[in-house]
């Protein structure tokens, strides 16, 4: 099967999670923020305009924000493939990428940000 040529995004969602190795990020929480890019095929919703034949993207915000505050893990690696499992889960969905952004890591030098880009697909 090729790779679907339409795509939705969510960009920049936020959510609070106890993620990381330090003790203090489990204690204290910290923002986290995710970029979720869903590869489908967009056309059966449009020529319907039927959102039952897309991904409804509210409810993938919703998913995607319990899964940041829910079990705590050690890396932004391992929450990146729970984010990528949580938009794969929708039948509709052939390919995700997913970026988490750790903008509060606890990093001892001036930066912007901390980025975990991975892309999964169907097996």
């Amino acid at each position: 099967m090729s790779r679907p040529r339409d795509s939705v995004r969510l960009v920049g969602l936020r959510a609070r999670g106890r993620h990381g190795v330090l003790p203090a990020e489990r204690e204290l929480g910290q923002e986290f923020v995710v970029d979720a890019t869903l590869f489908l095929d967009t056309a059966p919703a449009a020529a319907g305009d039927d959102l039952t034949k897309t991904v409804d993207y509210g409810a993938l915000a919703v998913r995607l924000v319990e899964t940041v505050e829910g079990e705590p893990v050690d890396l932004i690696e391992t929450l990146a493939e729970r984010l990528a499992a949580v938009c794969l889960s929708y039948d509709l969905v052939e390919e995700a990428e997913v970026s988490v952004h750790k903008p509060a890591a606890p990093i001892p030098l001036p930066f912007d940000d901390v980025v975990v880009t991975i892309r999964r697909g169907r097996s």
